[in-house]
């Protein structure tokens, strides 16, 4: 019986090398791909919250005559929301850096986020501001990624507006 001595493979240090190379690629990939998908968790909540918002205004307006009286709290009752809170902040509101739900009321949404929105009536310039925080904390300052988007939600018919965009969202 005879050995071959020329055998194929791959040595123990070629081996190595390889590994080493493939953990230099996870490192720089895995933490991009875990962001990208809260990013599009973010963008689908913020997306829900909007169409929450639509949906308990047309429900409120088929029941209801809408006026120039109209506020956003005669239209929570039809939405749906784990609970009111007047303690909560709202992080990187626009330009304002943070948003107390002590002078607006924030709903705390089933996902997790927070919902603010403005309690002066929406009937007469027939829009409805507000703004939504997805991660719904924050401490202090800032809470990082989970930014607030600023929406504009026409009562009219028109397509709703984001006007302040995060990194995270998509439209």
């Amino acid at each position: 019986m005879k050995f071959a001595r020329n055998l194929l493979g791959f040595t123990l240090a070629e081996l190595l090398i390889c590994v080493a190379i493939l953990g230099i690629i996870a490192t720089f990939t895995i933490p991009k791909i875990v962001q990208a998908q809260q990013d599009q968790t973010y963008t689908a909540e913020a997306k829900d919250a909007m169409a929450a918002v639509a949906g308990a205004f047309q429900v409120y307006r088929l029941q209801n005559a809408a006026s120039t009286n109209t506020t956003f709290g005669d239209v929570t009752p039809y939405m749906n929301y784990v609970s009111t809170d007047n303690s909560l902040w709202i992080d990187d509101v626009t330009s304002f850096g943070a948003w107390s739900c002590a002078s607006f009321p924030c709903l705390h949404l089933h996902s997790g986020g927070v919902l603010a929105y403005e309690s002066a009536s929406f009937g007469a310039d027939d829009v409805i501001r507000f703004w939504y925080d997805p991660d719904g904390v924050y401490s202090g300052t800032t809470n990082g990624p989970g930014k607030s988007l600023s929406f504009i939600l026409y009562t009219n018919g028109r397509m709703p507006q984001v006007f302040s965009t995060p990194s995270w969202f998509q439209w």
